[in-house]
């Protein structure tokens, strides 16, 4: 893990494991896309798929949104991330 001068955009809380059963993609669930991971955005709470995902959406709305901080949306999963830094910057 590294530092990350980002870390301050963290304006929302992970989600809970039990939180995260049954989430879809809400840009994909728009056009009937298909996701193969989702994340949550720490900055607005949006979830919305990877960058293994057709559309990457995640990417998009951070670097759109300028929100780089995610974190897995998907159960058994508990690392966050920062776009910007392209860097692990916590595990829960």
């Amino acid at each position: 893990m590294s530092p990350c001068p980002h870390r301050d955009r963290i304006a929302v809380p992970a989600l809970k494991e039990d939180a995260k059963r049954g989430l879809v993609c809400a840009e994909c669930a728009k056009i009937g896309g298909e996701w193969v991971h989702l994340r949550q955005c720490r900055t607005c709470d949006a979830v919305l798929c990877c960058d293994d995902s057709p559309n990457r959406h995640a990417r998009a709305h951070a670097e759109g949104q300028d929100h780089p901080i995610i974190t897995s949306a998907e159960p058994g999963e508990i690392w966050t991330y920062c776009y910007v830094d392209d860097a692990v910057i916590g595990r829960r």
